[in-house]
Formats: structure tokens, sequence, C-alpha cells
């Protein structure tokens, strides 16, 4: 099968194009720029969001997409520019991928799409007795509109006959990069950072789990529709700290980062570092989707013997 990837540099894409091509597949990455590849089974193909172009020839021998592309939400300040950016960067990247499969010859079986968590509001309460579900509705916030708008960009595939997924990630734990590493950095130092009252709930998956759960949404037909990505078992920012310092082991000094100080570092994305959001996995664990790293404690483990 090949499979044409956006966003295929990034930190999910480049794993999960690892572990096609582990399993046989042909991968695609479309970049803005032409790239030459070493390996056999990997090529890059161009494409402009800006301009609206993609290369004919890569779509025409996809048998699935899997669109990751997007700017990164964490990497830059919430400044008016950034979030046109986040907006748009998610909005015409799926604009251009429904138009082009609607006008292009193709044999695009299915679309699996990245969306994120930040669809969903803060929990009522913390903790939270009702976790979100893929049916409860777009939060009326910038990032819940970011995310609908999103969905709704790459929805119209389904009218092209095309089978699609939609996965809705949580925080990606991962050594190579992320949320993971940010929290990794001051342990160097002996500190743990603990971010606001530590007590918010983080929905989380490991980046292993969340590679199978794209290839297996691209493999598994019965698939469809909206699931979560995240782990069974959402922990508070301060459990997660803790699991992390288990599993890495020595003295770590408990640092807290003021809510108010982070308001004034961060601007308005403080509001997402400091929000409880506790989501459900019950839709995916009734697919029968096994997690390898279910709890934090095995995925913070398994990333620090990485």
């Amino acid at each position: 099968m090949t499979i044409l990837i956006t966003g295929g540099t990034g930190l999910v894409g480049s794993a999960l194009s690892q572990a096609l091509i582990a399993r046989r597949h042909d991968v695609i990455i479309l970049s803005r720029s032409a790239k030459s590849s070493t390996q056999p089974r990997l090529r890059y193909a161009t494409w402009d969001v800006a301009v609206g172009t993609i290369d004919p020839d890569a779509l025409a021998a996809a048998d699935a997409i899997v669109h990751l592309a997007g700017a990164g939400v964490a990497d830059k300040r919430w400044t008016p520019a950034r979030k046109q950016e986040l907006v748009r960067s998610r909005v015409e990247s799926g604009n251009l991928l429904v138009k082009a499969l609607g006008t292009m010859p193709n044999k695009v079986a299915t679309v699996v799409s990245a969306s994120a968590i930040g669809w969903y509001g803060p929990d009522p309460q913390v903790p939270s007795g009702k976790p979100f579900v893929e049916t409860d509705p777009a939060d009326a916030s910038f990032l819940g509109r970011t995310c609908a708008s999103w969905e709704a960009a790459i929805r119209p595939v389904q009218d092209l006959g095309k089978r699609l997924v939609i996965t809705r990630i949580g925080i990606v734990l991962s050594r190579d990069g992320g949320a993971y590493a940010e929290f990794r950095k001051p342990m160097r130092f002996g500190v743990a950072p603990v971010l606001g009252s530590g007590n918010q709930i983080v929905s989380w998956i490991h980046i292993d789990d969340l590679v199978e759960l794209l290839i297996t949404a691209v493999e598994d037909r019965s698939y469809t529709g909206v699931y979560n990505a995240v782990a069974p078992k959402p922990v508070s920012n301060r459990a997660l700290i803790e699991a992390i310092k288990k599993a890495k082991g020595g003295f770590h000094l408990p640092a807290p980062a003021p809510a108010f100080a982070l308001k004034v570092a961060l601007g308005e994305m403080s509001v997402e570092v400091l929000k409880s959001t506790t989501v459900s996995s019950a839709k995916l664990q009734s697919k029968g989707f096994e997690f390898r790293y279910p709890t934090i404690t095995e995925a913070a483990a398994n990333l620090e013997r990485k």
C-alpha cells in the first residue's frame, strides 16, 4: 500500500513514516520543496498550500492519505498573526486535499486526518466525573473553533466516496520533542516543573500508541468517523511530572510555575497549558484497540529507557 503523508517531517509524521516503511508500505511525504531520499520505500513530492498545487503523480500513486499538516500550536506565542496562521495552515491544506481528490485522477480509498483534543473545553470540575466523548460539541474557545474548522475542511472527502477517520490527538509523549521533552529539560538541573496548581488533568498518548492507531485507521476499514487519540488513564500535571521523575531517577526538586507567571510568559496560550481536559478513550477501546502504554507509569518508564 502507498501512503501519502502531509506533515510527514514533524514529530508524529517522522515516526509514522518509519513505522509504515517497517511494515513494507511505500511512503510519499508531501513537502514544499523537492527532497531526495536514501530509503527505498520513501520518497518526497511537492505541494504548495498557499498556491494550491500538489504533485499529481504522488496523488495518483496513493492508496491512502494521512493528513497531519498544520503549524505547531505551542511553537510560538499566540499573536493575532500567529493565530491566523494556525487556522489557515489547517483549513487551507484540508481544502487543497479535498479539491485535488475531487478533480485529479486518484485511487485514494482512505483519508486519516489529525485533529486535537483542543476541540473540548475545560472540565466543569476537577476531577471530572464525566470525561469528554467524541459526540460532545466543539468548545467556543480559540482552539475549539480552530479544531472545528480543521475537521470541517477535510470532511467533504466523504462526499467523494473516501473513508474518513479523524483522530483528536491528546498530548503526545515522545523523547524526540513535544511536551515530554520540555518537561524533562529542567530535570537535567534537578528541577521538576509543576504548572499552575498541578491539579489540571492531562489527556496524553505515547507516540508509539498514536502511530499504531494511525496505521490501524489506514489498514482497518471498519474505522470511520472521529476517535479520541488518548490513553485510557488521563493524569494530573503533578502526577505526570512525578511519573517522569520516578522513571528518570535521581533527585528533583519540585518547582511550581505559578499561573500568573505562565500568563505573563505565554499570553493567551497559557489558558491551554493550565486547562484541565479529561478525554475518554472508550470508543477506541470498544473497537478493540490495545494500548501498549495505557498508564503514565508504563509510558514514562519506556520513554526513559529509549
